[in-house]
């Protein structure tokens, strides 16, 4: 009795060993995985590749003058190429909403999405985690059944919930999106908080002013145009 005791004890023990084994490989292999996709080994060689489709774009909508400036943008892109369009804006702001509609007042191939603002103007950074959890939590679905190819966005807070997911989603391989955040043309000299925590997920920041570039570091994701 003493002796089958003791195997089943020791057998519970190497069960733990080994479970406790698989779970530190799994947590090796998703930091890693992290780590590759936020800073990837491969270089871009300058040539333009050929795409025979287009490229189903999502842009997010900071609202006031962060949607005047990604309109400026839009109207430099040749929608020919970026399609189908999905617009999201935050649920506390209908100004953008207008804009949009304005923009693509001749185009049926766009849709508009509407999703929780993760900080509110004046809003605490204590209760804005709150917030922006829930957004995040809400953005899950959009981007799952979207799938697009190219996120773009340049405005506060409420692109980091989307950023956010769709960065984990091509940590876990389930949609591959290109992530550009361009940041505002009001950040002379540094960075907004929104464009210091995206430094990490986005693929591509894009500045407007030369102060914000980083020339001698050339695994930078920051570009200046």
């Amino acid at each position: 009795m003493t002796l089958f005791f003791a195997s089943n004890g020791y057998t519970t023990k190497m069960y733990a060993i080994y479970y406790i084994s698989i779970c530190i490989i799994v947590c090796m292999i998703i930091i890693a995985r992290i780590y590759f996709v936020m800073f990837p080994t491969h270089k871009t060689s300058g040539r333009k590749s050929i795409r025979n489709k287009p490229i189903k774009t999502m842009i997010v909508l900071g609202s006031g003058g962060h949607t005047a400036e990604m309109i400026r943008i839009l109207n430099y892109l040749s929608f020919r190429n970026y399609s189908p369009r999905i617009y999201v804006y935050a649920d506390t702001d209908s100004m953008s909403i207008e804009k949009v509609k304005y923009l693509e007042k001749n185009n049926v191939d766009y849709k508009i999405i509407k999703i929780r603002r993760s900080r509110e103007i004046h809003q605490s950074y204590y209760t804005s985690i709150y917030s922006t959890i829930y957004a995040t939590l809400e953005s899950v679905p959009y981007l799952w059944r979207e799938c697009p190819e190219l996120l773009l966005c340049n405005g506060p807070g409420t692109c980091v919930p989307l950023c956010i997911v769709a960065f984990l989603f091509k940590v876990f391989c389930i949609v591959q999106t290109t992530i550009i955040f361009v940041e505002s043309f009001c950040r002379v000299k540094t960075l907004s908080l929104t464009g210091k925590i995206l430094y990490y997920i986005a693929d591509y920041q894009i500045v407007q002013w030369p102060y914000l570039q980083e020339p001698d570091d050339k695994s930078s994701k920051i570009f200046y145009f």
